[in-house]
């Protein structure tokens, strides 16, 4: 059977735009966060769980709630329109064609999904460090740049040249 290589006919994303996209949502999903701890920290101050586990539990609950947030965020964005708001200011997207909420969601859960478990002490350098792996896998993977939650899902972070 013969046929074009998949993604023959996109460009793959660079690095920094790919970087840029996910900062961006960072800068937003951080006002969130940091909104979420400040309201728990009041909710559990006001019900005397404050000093429970050294004070951390309003953070690991933020961290929770707010990596949630995201992580359905990302798939969602990704299953309507194959891009979240920071994909489409770098005019970058999710090669067309197969995105599958399935194969999305895996995605979501691998790379923004980490999110969720870093206001947990130890767990959050171990999740740092995932995270960190994937951006270093998007650089040295050559020509199509794919991290690991892309190969899972069978996408490709595209430039949207329309």
């Amino acid at each position: 059977m013969t046929g074009s290589p998949p993604w023959s006919d996109v460009v793959p994303a660079e690095w920094w735009e790919r970087l840029a996209a996910r900062l961006i949502e960072a800068l937003v999903f951080g006002v969130f966060y940091y909104i979420l701890f400040v309201a728990l920290w009041a909710a559990f101050r006001t019900v005397g769980l404050q000093e429970a586990f050294d004070g951390r539990l309003p953070g690991v609950f933020a961290w929770l709630l707010g990596g949630l947030g995201y992580t359905v965020y990302d798939w969602t964005a990704h299953s309507m329109s194959g891009r979240t708001f920071g994909k489409a200011i770098m005019k970058i997207r999710l090669a067309p064609g197969g995105l599958r909420r399935g194969a999305l969601l895996k995605r979501s859960l691998v790379y923004p999904g980490a999110v969720m478990v870093m206001g947990i002490p130890v767990v959050n350098v171990l999740a740092g460090i995932f995270v960190f792996g994937v951006g270093i896998l998007i650089l040295i993977d050559k020509p199509l740049q794919r991290g690991p939650h892309d190969r899972l899902a069978g996408t490709l972070v595209s430039k949207d040249l329309r």
